[in-house]
């Protein structure tokens, strides 16, 4: 669509909001934060994250993507959909491909202001979401059940493998996602072949 990316280097793994901030010019139309981030699991606290949004025009929308948010139990991790009033630029994505576990059915979901909404509804593509994705997704927006038996299990899992890696002494990147980044000390191609091996 002939638009200019403009990247700002992470900074402890995550997004550098200052850097980000300072490329932001009148031709910008749109800031993307994932939070908590991919790959690394890092996060941004609530003041930092709402501190930038307001610094922003209101002629560039932000893009807040919470694909982990789930999995998160920190006490300053924001809800940014709880902002959508605040923010008319804001939109926050989020996903059914994580917690809900209906990734092979592609199909998440934005909130933002109602006239954001009719703008991103007139662009997307026709048939967007398949029907049985559709009725997957509304059976597992209510099943809370599910969501907190996957995010004991990411919890349970998330402790065995930093636990591990404490004991080999391998560096890794605190995550609050269901992921975690860890430093092998060596190329990580014959750690992956031998793990496969094994099963």
């Amino acid at each position: 669509m002939g638009a200019t990316a403009r990247v700002a280097p992470a900074r402890a793994y995550g997004h550098d909001l200052e850097a980000m901030a300072a490329l932001v010019t009148d031709l910008t139309r749109v800031v993307w934060v994932a939070n908590p981030n991919n790959p690394t699991g890092t996060w941004l606290p609530t003041r930092a994250l709402r501190d930038f949004i307001e610094s922003l025009p209101t002629t560039c929308m932000v893009v807040v993507d919470e694909a982990y948010t789930e999995y998160v139990m920190e006490p300053d991790f924001p809800d940014a959909s709880r902002w959508v009033g605040d923010y008319p630029n804001l939109i926050v994505t989020r996903t059914f491909s994580k917690a809900h576990g209906l990734a092979a059915l592609r199909v998440g979901y934005a909130l933002s202001d109602p006239r954001v909404a009719d703008l991103l509804n007139r662009v997307r593509q026709p048939f967007n979401v398949n029907s049985l994705a559709q009725a997957g997704a509304a059976a597992a927006i209510g099943d809370r059940d599910h969501v907190r038996a996957s995010v004991e299990l990411n919890q349970a899992g998330m402790e065995q493998l930093t636990a591990a890696f404490d004991r080999l002494g391998l560096g890794y990147i605190a995550s609050v996602g269901n992921f975690v980044s860890v430093d092998l000390g060596r190329p990580a191609e014959p750690v992956n072949q031998a793990l496969l091996r094994k099963g």
